[in-house]
């Protein structure tokens, strides 16, 4: 197994898929925001046709700069911070072009690249695709892998965002004083290719982040930010965060308004309420966290991620 500082020292690939692991569109967002700072290239495309079934994930059609219509296809893709063909920098150009390029602030302990995967999960061919993802980390160097999830839980919007780190690599966890997640059940292709690249000897860590479950159909900004805070955090990067705590607060206050226009819509709000401020008390015993968490994750796992009961956005789910 790969030695555990090769997550934080190594070069680093950020990944986030949108879809069912992709509540609020937070992890994509959170991946999108690194993108638009950094100074980034696509080193790597999948072949769509191979693994998209396009009657549930359909191509859009758009117009270019000079006013050509055309089609974009749903796809995954890794960008780098070097083009492809170009001589690879050193270490120190790599750690001057992030904190110059991108105006990120880079600590002692991260003096690589950080490599970005954002795209949609695919519908097949799961193993396949991981597959072809994990040829492109080992020809990159890519030492460690960062996975972005966010899922609909039984949190309110008006308290922190809950954040959940964990690892399948044992090294891993003891660095960072993390846990080992003991959920069981349906998957997406994050666990996939956490599992693929364990064995492959390359560390994994898992970032999620809870979204309100009655707001589903919007993006969430909020969430967003608490992934980048956490990403932070760990990989030793101070990222600016742009309009993002404004995005939030203005999120927070539109769901402050719709609730104070419905009684039982603000009830259910304070239920929740009571029951994160119990589980976030001094006398809260980290197995009640965590047991919370299990029980999200266990929510996610049998509904869709979309929200496509049809219910009301903002009521209770049985």
């Amino acid at each position: 197994m790969a030695d555990s500082s090769g997550i934080l020292d190594g070069r680093l690939l950020v990944v986030a898929f949108e879809g069912w692991n992709d509540a609020g569109e937070a992890a994509s967002g959170a991946v999108r925001t690194l993108k638009d700072l950094l100074d980034l290239y696509p080193i790597a495309e999948v072949e769509s046709e191979d693994y998209f079934d396009y009657q549930f994930n359909r191509p859009v059609v758009t117009s270019d700069e000079d006013g050509n219509r055309l089609l974009v296809w749903p796809t995954v893709t890794i960008y780098g911070p070097t083009a492809v063909g170009e001589q690879s920098p050193t270490a120190a150009e790599r750690g001057a072009g992030l904190a110059s390029d991108a105006k990120l602030s880079i600590g002692a302990a991260n003096r690589s690249n950080v490599y970005l995967l954002l795209g949609t999960e695919p519908s097949r061919g799961w193993k396949s695709f991981t597959a072809e993802i994990l040829t492109t980390v080992r020809e990159t160097g890519v030492s460690g892998i960062v996975m972005l999830g966010a899922m609909l839980a039984d949190v309110p919007h008006t308290r922190p965002i809950s954040v959940f780190v964990s690892s399948e690599n044992a090294l891993v966890r003891s660095e960072l004083s993390i846990e080992r997640s003991t959920y069981e059940g349906p998957v997406g292709i994050l666990s996939v290719l956490g599992e693929a690249a364990e064995a492959a000897g390359i560390p994994t860590l898992s970032i999620w982040a809870s979204v309100p479950h009655y707001v589903h159909n919007a993006p969430s900004p909020k969430a967003t930010l608490a992934l980048i805070d956490k990403l932070e955090e760990i990989i030793d990067v101070v990222i600016p965060r742009g309009g993002l705590v404004d995005d939030a607060a203005t999120w927070e206050s539109g769901i402050d308004a719709l609730a104070s226009e419905d009684e039982d819509m603000s009830n259910y709000i304070e239920q929740l309420e009571q029951a994160r401020d119990t589980v976030d008390s001094p006398e809260a015993s980290g197995e009640a966290i965590a047991q919370e968490f299990e029980k999200y994750l266990r929510r996610s796992g049998d509904e869709k991620q979309d929200g496509s009961a049809g219910e009301e956005p903002w009521r209770p789910k049985e």
